[in-house]
Order: structure tokens, then C-alpha cells, then sequence
């Protein structure tokens, strides 16, 4: 692949000193300066800082391995499953509210550092309109990770600090939230010019190729749009705006923040392994039998192509041979389950547990999935999106598929391309990205192999495991995250009427999202 074949390093500057605090006060900006630590930090240093900081936060073993992997259950802990069950550390909460937000800030800052007076000193790392398109895309990204974790979250006036004295952010509704990205994302590929750099040094996405970045932006915009697809009848001609302004084309403008091998730059998933000594997370049973072509048996579901083995189930797993460790088993059974489990990941290692693994932002398959959708379930889009899929997940691994292996299996899950066939292999390609996944699930009901609260997860020694919840989540996945109790105290008045317009009115785990219409948890609904 086009970044793994790059062996030019970049040097990450000062991570904690690039995270904006949510707060300030004027009387302490000169307060401990420190002589030696510049106040003063390049945009191209601040937007490497800030892409870094996304992603160390984003792809880890706590924010992805125990929440949004398990909520899309790509991933079961073995040995500690409340977070697979929705009970959810308030701390860890706390923390990535803030942290994702940390990330929003410093994007803010490359925007501010490109405008005005600062704009001429920028100029020298990159024209400043591709640097504001460029943390805008990548804001957009982050945003709709916000408000598609927690529903109602502060955006429009979380800028507003500096420049309003804004201390207390509202919350805005998600709905808003969406219309006013894709707008942000329509402007910001409009200032794109394709014959300047986006940033001379320091863009571990896409190197500063302003054209890629421009891609990204118009498929991140497809991706937004297809979210509406239930609810908004515009969300075509957003997706026909954003083709006709030139989307991803290839494998090669796939959007990952590629890590490296040197110092502690290294991947989030690694240092969960390797340097916190950490082996908690098997991929689960369920998803082991989606790509092996089994069918549930325990709850009596069928499988869209049973009997067809998935050629990523040996790239996924690794050669561990562990057949998945069961969703949702209560912790004090996970020992008797896990006996004869084989550990997965960490001996032998897998692909995402190598230093320099690229973590994917959104894959061309994705996007090609996507158009399928947007073209009425189109055979040649859909059978394009396997095909990269496989292509690209091979290449993450270092490995190949046979061009016979991939026709064989193309031609299996193609039999009858519908609203399931584009879902599940959608569900497949996100693989690692489960806070599109769990988003993905949410809106169409699929795939519906997953195990869902009140069914069997397993039965191990004639006893029958049932995925019990241990949070009220009304019968179906958890729908989203409960606002961080944090902001009860720091910013409670907004958070009180944000929580007022939940369902029951309560901070709760069942209140759905707006593009979420179903309404039970095995519910397809259709586009508009």
C-alpha cells in the first residue's frame, strides 16, 4: 500500500504540551513560561500533534477495545466483561469526552493559525487554505465519532472561548450537528487547491496530498449522508455533490494515520499488549461464525452465506486458532468458558498488534459500499467493495489473496446483493473501526448475527449463557453512551437540558440517535 511503502518518519512534538485545556484564564498566560518550550508551535507541528493525539485516543484498547469494539462485538474481553455487558467505567467516560474534545481543540488551532494576521508565518508549511480544509475534514471526522457516541453534544460554540469568552458550551442537537458538517465539509473541499501541498511536513494521513485530502473529505461526506438516508430525503443529492467533486478511487486513498516503529510512536493497540502487559480481548464467537459461514443455531438465525468462509477470517484472527471467545458471558463464568479458548491477540502477535499497524479512518471499500447503497444496492459497486476490502486488509497483514480465492468468494456473497449483503460486508471492511460499525448497526438492524440482550451467546458444558445487560438498554444494543458526570458539575446547566430531552428524561443507554428509526432491534428500515 501506497503508506506502508513510505519510509519517511515524522517526529511528534510535544503531544501533552499540543492539548488545548477546555479552560482558560488571561491572568495566568504568562504565568511558569518555560524559556527553553516555545509558546508559539507551527501549524504543521500542531496538526501532526493533533492527528496523533486522534488517533492514540480514538484507537486503543479503551475507547475501541472496551467500548465501541465490543459494542459492534468485533472483540469480547475474557476476563473483565461489564463493558461488554454496558456497564461503563465513569472514568474512562470522563476522560474520552475530554480527550476527543482535546482533539477538536487543536484542530481549531491549525484553523486559527491559517487566518489572519498568523496566516503569513503559516504559509510556510503549506497553503492556508488546504491546512483549514484539512482540520476541518479531519474535525468533521472526529465530530460525527462525538455525537454519534453521545447523541446531543456542544459544537457550535466550543470555538468560542478565546474569541467570545464562551465558558459553558450548549449542546446542540445532533440533527444540526450533521447539517452543519456536511456544510462544513461541502466548504472545505471547495477551498481546496489541488496544485499546492496541504502541509509541507508533518501529515501522517496523507502526507500532505492536498487531492487526497480533498477525496477524503467528499467520502467522509457520503458517509454522513448515508447515515440520513432514513430520515433526510436530501442525503442523495449530498452523496451526488460529493461524487461529482471527486471521491476515493482506490486502496490507495484509503484515510489511516500510519504509526511508526521508532521511540513510543508506536500504535495505542501495541502498547495495550506489549507495554501494559495486557491480554483481555478475543474476537467474539459471533463474528468468528460470520466469517466462517455458520449459522446460529442457539437463537435460530440464518446466515446470508453459509457455508462460505471469509478469506479475512485468517488475516482477523492470526494464526492463534482461537474460534472466539462468546459475547456478553458474565465475568465470574469467563474463566469456565474461556478454558480451551486460545488467547487472541498477543502470542502468536496479529497484524494490529504491530508497532507501526495503520489504524483506518474510512477505506475505499467503505465508500464503495456506500454507493452501492446509494444506487439501489449496485451489483458492480458492492462487488468493487468486497474486492477492495479483501485487497486492502491482506496488505495490512503483509499477506495475498489468490486471485482465485477472491473471484470464488466474490462470486458466493453475490448471489443476491441487497440491504443485508451490503450491510454485512460493510460490517466485515470496518473491522477495527467500531465506532462506524456500531453506528452502521444501529441504523440498519444488521448484521443480524449478532447476539442481542436476552438471547444465547453459548452453551459450555450444558449450561446456557444469555447476554444479560447489566445497564437498561430496553431489549436491544446499547443506543448510545451516557453523557460523562463531569459535565453535570462543569457544566451543568446545559447539561440538564440536554439530558431533559433523552427519553424518559433520564441520562440513559436507550435513547436512540435521530437516524436511528427502528423500532425493534431486528427492524430494516428503508431509504427515503
Amino acid at each position: 500500500m501506497r503508506k506502508n511503502s513510505m519510509k519517511k518518519l515524522f517526529n511528534y512534538i510535544m503531544m501533552g504540551a499540543l492539548c488545548l485545556s477546555t479552560v482558560a484564564c488571561e491572568d495566568l498566560d504568562t504565568l511558569n513560561e518555560d524559556p527553553n518550550n516555545p509558546q508559539a508551535v507551527p501549524s504543521n507541528m500542531l496538526m501532526s500533534g493533533a492527528e496523533k493525539w486522534i488517533a492514540d485516543n480514538v484507537y486503543d484498547n479503551w475507547f475501541s477495545g472496551r467500548q465501541c469494539l465490543v459494542y459492534a462485538q468485533y472483540w469480547s474481553q475474557r476476563n473483565y466483561t461489564e463493558e461488554d455487558r454496558y456497564q461503563i467505567r465513569e472514568s474512562t467516560n470522563n476522560g474520552y469526552f475530554n480527550y476527543l474534545y482535546q482533539g477538536v481543540a487543536n484542530l481549531n488551532k491549525v484553523i486559527e493559525l491559517n487566518q489572519g494576521e498568523k496566516a503569513a508565518a503559516s504559509s510556510a508549511y503549506g497553503s492556508n487554505d488546504n491546512q483549514i480544509a484539512a482540520a476541518m475534514i479531519l474535525r468533521a471526522w472526529l465530530m460525527q465519532i462525538i455525537t454519534d457516541t453521545w447523541g446531543n453534544v456542544p459544537y457550535s460554540e466550543v470555538s468560542k472561548l478565546e474569541s467570545d469568552g464562551v465558558l459553558y458550551c450548549k449542546y446542540d442537537d445532533q440533527k444540526e450537528i450533521y447539517t452543519t458538517l456536511i456544510n462544513e465539509l461541502t466548504e472545505a473541499v471547495g477551498m481546496i487547491d489541488e496544485s499546492e501541498v496541504a502541509f509541507t511536513s508533518g501529515d501522517q494521513i496523507f502526507y500532505g496530498d492536498a487531492s487526497q485530502w480533498k477525496k477524503f473529505g467528499n467520502s467522509l461526506k457520503c458517509r454522513l449522508a448515508i447515515h440520513l438516508s432514513k430520515v433526510d430525503s436530501n442525503w442523495k443529492k449530498y452523496i451526488a455533490e460529493a461524487v461529482a467533486s471527486g471521491v476515493m478511487e482506490s486502496n490507495d486513498d484509503a484515510a489511516v494515520f500510519q504509526y511508526a516503529t521508532s521511540g513510543s510512536d508506536y500504535c495505542k493497540f501495541y502498547e495495550g499488549w506489549y507495554v501494559d502487559g495486557r491480554n483481555d480481548f478475543t474476537v467474539t464467537r459471533q463474528f468468528f461464525d460470520l466469517l466462517s459461514g455458520i449459522k446460529d443455531d442457539l437463537n435460530g438465525k440464518s446466515h446470508p452465506w453459509e457455508g462460505t468462509e471469509d478469506p479475512r477470517l485468517r488475516i482477523y484472527i492470526g494464526s492463534n486458532g482461537t474460534t472466539g471467545f462468546p459475547y456478553g458471558v458474565p465475568s465470574a463464568m469467563s474463566a469456565g468458558v474461556r478454558a480451551g479458548t486460545p488467547n487472541w491477540y498477543y502470542y502468536p502477535p496479529c497484524f494490529v498488534e504491530n508497532k507501526d499497524f495503520a489504524v483506518p479512518l474510512m477505506t475505499y471499500a467503505e465508500l464503495k459500499f456506500i454507493l452501492s447503497e446509494y444506487n439501489g444496492f449496485s451489483e458492480s459497486d458492492y462487488k468493487e467493495g468486497v474486492e477492495a476490502s479483501l485487497d486492502f486488509w491482506a496488505a495490512q497483514d503483509g499477506s495475498s489473496i489468490s486471485a482465485e480465492e477472491k473471484a470464488a468468494y466474490i462470486e458466493a456473497v453475490s448471489q443476491n446483493v441487497n440491504a443485508e449483503a451490503v450491510a454485512v460486508q460493510k460490517y466485515i471492511d470496518l473491522f477495527l473501526n467500531g465506532t462506524e460499525a456500531w453506528t452502521e448497526i444501529r441504523r440498519t438492524g444488521y448484521p443480524e448475527q449478532l447476539v442481542r440482550p436476552g438471547e444465547v451467546t453459548t452453551i459450555k458444558d450444558g449450561t446456557a449463557y444469555i447476554f444479560e445487560p447489566l445497564s437498561e438498554v430496553k431489549g436491544d444494543i446499547i443506543a448510545r453512551v451516557k453523557y460523562p458526570t463531569n459535565e453535570s458539575t462543569l457544566n451543568g446547566a446545559n447539561w440538564t437540558e440536554a439530558v431533559s430531552k433523552l427519553q424518559d428524561g433520564t441520562n440513559n443507554y436507550y435513547t436512540k440517535m435521530f437516524w436511528d428509526i427502528r423500532t425493534s432491534k431486528y427492524d430494516h428500515p428503508v431509504n427515503r
